[in-house]
């Protein structure tokens, strides 16, 4: 009997660096995009049928606390991950703006759904035709609703997101001319 057991490999790879014995040094920025990507709090704004299908990734079936999300924050000043889920009405897009601007950089936000990404099947005077219309939005989630799977995909997406980007591109002029083409003030 032999123990060729398979290895699990339980912990995230280390970033790029150089290590010795008993060190290891790398960039600044490669450990801070290692611990946001792992540390993603989402904040969930569900309005209709997709709000459900993000209730689904929270269960054991999907566990989506694997992908770093392991406490969903209802305060938007505790978040960093903005999920907009289901159909946004005109009405409705003010609140969503002010939830938006509350939350602390560095932020992302999902668009999860048809109606959230297009306005989807209600092409009306009352439904905001997607919420990119009012804040910059990182990843667009597809279908209607989309399944569990796909949003694990989109938070999957943020995480290389957040890990690939500069510490300093918040500060960046076009950063800046982005949220003044929404009239939001950083």
């Amino acid at each position: 009997m032999s123990d060729n057991k398979p290895v699990i490999k339980t912990d995230a790879p280390a970033p790029e660096g150089f290590e010795g014995e008993g060190f290891f040094a790398t960039k600044l920025s490669s450990v801070i995009g290692m611990a946001r990507k792992f540390s993603l709090w989402p904040l969930p704004f569900a309005t209709s049928c997709c709000g459900i299908e993000f209730m689904a990734t929270l269960n054991p079936t999907y566990d989506a606390s694997r992908f770093g999300m392991e406490r969903n924050s209802f305060s938007p000043r505790q978040a960093d991950m903005l999920m907009v889920c289901g159909t946004i009405s005109k009405k409705l897009g003010p609140v969503l703006k002010e939830v938006y601007t509350q939350m602390a950089e560095p932020k992302w936000v999902v668009a999860v759904g048809a109606c959230a990404s297009s306005g989807g099947i209600f092409d009306t005077y009352s439904v905001l035709q997607g919420i990119d219309k009012i804040i910059p939005v990182d990843v667009y989630v597809p279908g209607c609703p989309p399944r569990p799977e796909q949003i694990i995909e989109g938070v999957m997406q943020v995480q290389a997101l957040a890990e690939s980007e500069s510490i300093r591109r918040r500060d960046m002029p076009e950063y800046q001319k982005l949220l003044d083409s929404y009239n939001i003030s950083n």
